[in-house]
């Protein structure tokens, strides 16, 4: 499967307006792409367009609900109304609640839903007709580690994300069967420094946080652009991703455990907040256009990452290890 340089791509960015979309915008139209950006805000957006065209760039802006789906159809339609084509939808927006499942409401809850994951399908929906008549391209979905491992205080946010892996891996394997060159991608994140952790409603009593380590959202815009190139099954961001990942294979009671010993303490900040501020479930935070979120104090870099992008680099380091296992083992048994 061949995806198109970037700079020969017609790149659709829903979810645009600030966080792991705006960077990702910002990078598609620095590295060439032809752009149109998505989100609830249209003032959001348009500083996004105008930042991009401050630097040469080609950007249109379409104001979308990801929970209505013809709102999220006209963002396809827009794509190939403007520039003729779609190369590759991006899809990010997500919302979350942090509270205890006992003290989440069915409204709560669906909204989630329908925005973090039927968000996901309606994208899929809108955007794969096109990509398909174009006869190649990328779909890229936002999923989390939390589409692999649910975390407390967090039940609709991580059964959203859980529901995104089980709908892509179906669809990636129907695309195959008919033979469709249609790369399907689930990137999964760690715990990212953007204004999530300030947008979403809480019932802790606190502004919510991460569980630590925080990565750079650029690091996720890396992977988005790496996989707009290379067709990727699943990408994951962040050395925790992985460590976890792992974990969770090994022995999801050993997680349990260890979420139970800093999984619900570390997801609590001491700034007050209460479920009345304002918050983005139902409604964007105006003016809110930030890439970094508060932590960046926490931010650490990510080795795996880079290995990841770098497959040949990859195999080597693993077999310069088992190499060196190896000898190790030899000149044991030759001291015995």
């Amino acid at each position: 499967m061949q995806l198109k340089p970037i700079n020969q791509q017609v790149v659709a960015v829903v979810g645009a307006s600030s966080g792991i979309g705006r960077e990702s915008a910002l990078q598609f139209a620095k590295r060439g792409a032809k752009l149109v950006v998505s989100g609830r805000s249209e003032s959001k957006l348009a500083s996004l367009v105008d930042e991009i065209r401050g630097f040469g760039g080609e950007a249109t802006a379409v104001v979308a609900d990801v929970s209505v789906f013809e709102q999220v159809k006209a963002i396809a339609d827009r794509t190939v109304e403007v520039y003729g084509r779609l190369d590759t939808w991006v899809h990010v927006p997500a919302v979350g609640i942090f509270a205890t499942f006992d003290n989440t409401t069915p409204e709560e809850f669906k909204r989630v839903i329908d925005v973090s994951l039927m968000g996901q399908v309606y994208g899929a929906m809108a955007a794969l007709p096109h990509l398909k008549r174009e006869g190649r391209g990328a779909l890229i979905h936002i999923s989390s580690m939390e589409g692999v491992r649910s975390l407390p205080y967090q039940s609709a946010y991580s059964a959203a994300k859980h529901g995104i892996e089980g709908f892509i891996e179906a669809m990636r394997l129907e695309l195959q069967h008919e033979n469709i060159p249609v790369s399907v991608t689930s990137v999964k994140p760690a715990v990212i420094n953007t204004p999530f952790w300030n947008n979403g409603l809480t019932k802790l009593g606190v502004k919510p946080a991460g569980i630590p380590p925080y990565y750079d959202p650029r690091l996720v815009a890396d992977a988005i652009l790496y996989v707009a190139e290379h067709p990727t099954r699943d990408f994951l961001v962040g050395d925790a991703a992985r460590a976890l990942g792992a974990l969770q294979r090994l022995s999801p009671e050993l997680v349990d455990a260890l979420l139970l010993l800093v999984g619900f303490q570390a997801q609590h900040t001491n700034e007050p907040k209460s479920p009345d501020d304002r918050n983005n479930l139902y409604e964007p935070v105006p003016s809110d256009t930030r890439v970094d979120g508060d932590f960046s104090h926490m931010v650490i870099p990510s080795v795996t990452d880079w290995l990841a992008k770098n497959p040949a680099l990859q195999w080597g380091a693993i077999a310069g290890v088992m190499a060196l296992a190896l000898v190790a083992t030899q000149s044991f048994n030759h001291e015995k």
